[in-house]
């Protein structure tokens, strides 16, 4: 939007990023979801990891910056919610004790087409990090669109102290083949690979416990050996994962005893056990002044 004058303000790009800096500096743990393919499951994963890591007494966000295709909303129940606002932040939506933030929960309308090009996607996820109140939290699961372009690589620009990412695949060919350009992404961009983990990996007959593996089975796991990433695990599939996200309920809350939920928890573990990051002693006072906040103080 324009002044009067037909020219916009000028930011001041050091308050900022300062103000970026503040409020990501109450979040520990900045954890990217990421896929090289579409139709994977990433956002049904970065979902339930979200839910996963509360059940667990976890303090969590979750971030959809799947910007032309927000499912985070339908996947849990929040379709007619809306973002409320203060003077100065964006507030999130809140089913239990997670906080959600989407594009979503924007647009006039559920089917409301998205038509932006890169700065505006820049623009806006910059937003949903720097002016959403999300408080202290101990992890923002960030679900990101397929592939290696704007916003995947707008975060890490963003959160050059994010922890890292786990990335989702199936075990077939097709799948892994492009997942192995999402991690080489996130090396060249010096961004952790925190694991892959293998979605929709043998289907377990509900009638007879058989498992046939329909995808396959190891491929996931076997390209993260040759890539030299961690692999924490296989999620079965699963006919209540599918029903769970069209009727917008938590698949880990409400099977929290079948084998894909219990894979899920499992898959958590090395994340939920991450230490605590340079930003959050910052805060505190008790930062030696390595990280991201420091640097923007002394610059400032």
């Amino acid at each position: 939007m324009g002044c009067s004058s037909g020219s916009a303000p000028a930011r001041d790009e050091g308050i900022e990023r300062q103000k970026l800096a503040e409020r990501m500096a109450g979040i520990k743990h900045k954890v990217m979801v990421l896929s090289g393919k579409g139709g994977v499951g990433k956002s049904t994963v970065a979902v339930n990891l979200a839910v996963s890591l509360s059940l667990a007494g976890k303090r969590v966000g979750l971030l959809d910056i799947d910007l032309h295709g927000p499912s985070v909303p339908k996947l849990l129940g929040l379709e007619n919610d809306k973002m409320g606002q203060t003077d100065d932040a964006l507030i999130p939506v809140e089913i239990g004790d997670l906080k959600v933030v989407s594009v979503g929960f924007l647009l006039p309308e559920k089917d409301s087409p998205l038509i932006w090009r890169g700065p505006m996607k820049m623009g806006a996820i910059e937003q949903f990090l720097k002016d959403v109140e999300w408080g202290e939290l101990d992890f923002l699961i960030v679900d990101s669109p397929p592939g290696t372009g704007d916003e995947p690589l707008s975060v890490i620009q963003l959160i050059p102290n994010a922890d890292g990412a786990v990335i989702v695949t199936t075990p077939q060919d097709v799948s892994t083949a492009d997942v192995r350009r999402s991690i080489n992404f996130c090396n060249q961009l010096k961004l952790p690979v925190l694991g892959v983990l293998e979605n929709m990996s043998g289907f377990v007959c509900p009638k007879c416990g058989e498992i046939t593996d329909i995808f396959k089975s190891g491929g996931g796991e076997k390209m993260a050996q040759e890539m030299g990433v961690a692999f924490l695990g296989r999620i079965p599939l699963d006919a209540n994962i599918p029903q769970s996200g069209d009727d917008g309920k938590p698949y880990v809350h409400h099977f929290r005893e079948s084998e894909a939920a219990k894979a899920f928890a499992k898959a958590i573990e090395p994340i939920a056990a991450l230490p605590d990051n340079c930003e959050i002693s910052c805060a505190s006072g008790s930062c030696s002044g390595g990280c991201a906040g420091c640097s923007l103080k002394k610059e400032g």
